[in-house]
């Protein structure tokens, strides 16, 4: 029997570790710890414990094992120390020289590519460069060359708009922390449609995020959106009230008020209750 932790890293990057059943408690939430990976350890921080572990490895579908504790391969090593955090300290002051330097030697490749961060695994045996790019890039040569410059295994991982700013973090136009760097899982595509189901501008730049991307809560205030127009008239439709025929404008699904115009020309607005009378 393993204990399933889950263990965060630099920019929201997370991964599933096996700990020794017969000692669960004495791990916690926040704990650094030293992780096996691949090709060597790298250090992160408990971000869940047992059986909520376990349902977020199920779902992550990462692996084709996901299901179950006995999938989890790696395992926790010990909980982090002192050094070893002065060590990923030191690591994290480099890393914004470390960028600079690969920018440069991207633009001495003149490569189509913008390099987004840079991560080194705590024992320095990997730097993983991330990157966007507006098409594939063949950067053979470029990894070459730094891996030459580092002097250690070189992985270079393109990502989206959506993964970068999950990475990078930073306020949204509602003035809070990004969804994508806080709380939601996954960026799921996002479309006009859903803008316009919910009554909303389809000026791209008015629904857009500091990513360039549709706002990620357009997707999950959908579901909402739909369920509560279901209880209202439908824009355009003929209405019959107390006042004869009337066509409805527009609806607030907030308030719920329905904006009506009557055959002369005037509007008024009612509340849904009353027009259902």
């Amino acid at each position: 029997m393993t204990f399933v932790v889950e263990v965060r890293f630099k920019g929201n990057r997370k991964g599933y570790f096996s700990w020794p059943a017969d000692d669960p408690t004495s791990l916690h939430l926040d704990d650094p710890v030293i992780v096996e990976v691949e090709r060597g350890q790298d250090c992160g921080r408990v971000s869940a414990l047992g059986d909520s572990a376990v349902k977020k490895c199920g779902r992550c579908n990462a692996c084709s094992l996901g299901e179950a504790a006995a999938s989890v391969a790696s395992r926790v090593v010990r909980r982090a120390t002192a050094g070893d955090l002065r060590t990923e300290a030191e690591l994290r002051r480099t890393e914004d020289d470390v960028r600079r330097k690969v920018r440069d030697r991207v633009r001495d490749h003149a490569l189509p590519m913008k390099v987004s961060d840079a991560e080194w695994q705590w024992d320095r045996r990997k730097l993983t460069i991330y990157f966007t790019a507006e098409q594939r890039v063949d950067f053979r040569a470029l990894v070459r060359d730094l891996a030459g410059l580092f002097r250690t295994r070189i992985e270079l991982r393109q990502i989206g708009a959506r993964d970068e700013a999950k990475r990078l973090d930073g306020i949204g136009r509602c003035g809070r922390q990004l969804c994508i760097a806080s709380w939601l899982p996954e960026g799921r595509p996002v479309s006009l449609s859903l803008a316009k189901d919910q009554g909303l501008s389809l000026n791209p730049t008015q629904i857009s995020g500091p990513c360039g991307r549709l706002l990620c809560c357009l997707h999950y205030e959908h579901d909402f959106y739909v369920e509560q127009r279901k209880r209202f008239p439908k824009e355009g439709k003929v209405v019959r009230t107390a006042n004869g025929l009337e066509r409805v404008l527009a609806v607030d699904i907030f308030r719920e008020r329905v904006t009506l115009r009557a055959e002369d020309g005037s509007t008024s607005v009612v509340s849904l209750d009353h027009l259902k009378i």
